[in-house]
């Protein structure tokens, strides 16, 4: 073999070498998008549930998705305590809309950071294995600190799918102070403990993304749960960097906080922002 063989068999092992350790790098780093990566779905729509609650609780709203004609493709992501997530049901190639209800199975976890991962987790078994671009996400109470804590941490990822739409529901992003102060700007004078990591979000939050934040007054300026003044704090969070950012309050006694996610009211509001229907 002469050198100038010899050197381009150098070259084409080295070139093996790197694309190899690269392949297994982004693996382990998240989504893997090889050089022919191509969507198998359209863009999906997770839904993440509260605090002590359950899938169950997301099953209202899915069915109003199904009903509208959005799509008939609802499967289910359970998250084990160990952060591992298991896919129950198909997707079909080519759904356009599909929806996923998460199920945490510890569902009293107030470690918003790992709530955060597992979110993440989820989002990563369902693009591994469907492959998807873009992606809604919708959050009833403690589900929406999954959502925040997850783009606190994956905003700026280029490995995983670009955020279209963000539906908030009953958020108690600043916690539950009933005596809190919201500047004009909806800047909390006294931040709460789980509020204050996000607010690199107000650098970080997609620009791609559209927002609604849906919060209920069942009297007192609360949701009897949620003070109105915590949900409305997301708005310094994202409004600056959002897309759109949209506030719906709801009203009457199917706007108390446990209520709010079978609330025809909202279905409505939510569907029609999500899917235009």
């Amino acid at each position: 073999m002469n050198k100038r063989a010899r050197g381009w068999l150098i070259v084409l092992l080295v070139v093996i070498v790197i694309g190899g350790w690269w392949t297994v790098r982004s693996k382990q780093a998240g989504v893997y998008r090889p050089a022919a990566y191509r969507p198998t779905i359209g863009t999906p729509t997770f839904f993440f549930h509260g605090f002590g609650s359950s899938a169950h609780a997301e099953q209202y709203m899915t069915d109003g998705a199904k009903k509208a004609r959005v799509t008939k493709t609802v499967i289910r992501a359970t998250v084990g305590l160990d952060g591992h997530v298991k896919l129950c049901g198909k997707i079909p190639v080519g759904t356009k809309k599909p929806i996923i209800q998460v199920q945490y199975t510890n569902n009293r976890n107030g470690n918003f950071k790992q709530d955060g991962q597992w979110a993440a987790n989820v989002i990563t078994a369902v693009q591994n294995r469907y492959r998807f671009e873009k992606m809604n996400l919708v959050g009833h109470s403690m589900g929406n600190m999954d959502i925040m804590y997850y783009l606190a941490a994956n905003a700026t990822n280029p490995r995983m799918p670009e955020l279209s739409k963000q539906v908030d529901i009953a958020g108690h992003f600043n916690g539950f102070d009933d005596n809190m102060t919201l500047q004009k700007n909806r800047r909390p004078e006294n931040m709460d403990r789980g509020y204050r990591p996000l607010l690199r979000l107000r650098t970080t939050y997609p620009t791609t993304a559209r927002v609604l934040n849906i919060y209920g007054d069942h009297g007192g300026q609360t949701d009897g749960t949620v003070p109105n003044k915590s949900s409305l704090s997301l708005k310094y969070l994202v409004a600056q960097r959002a897309k759109s950012y949209r506030e719906v309050k709801m009203t009457g006694k199917q706007a108390q906080h446990s209520r709010l996610h079978h609330n025809a009211k909202v279905n409505k509001v939510m569907i029609k922002f999500l899917w235009n229907k």
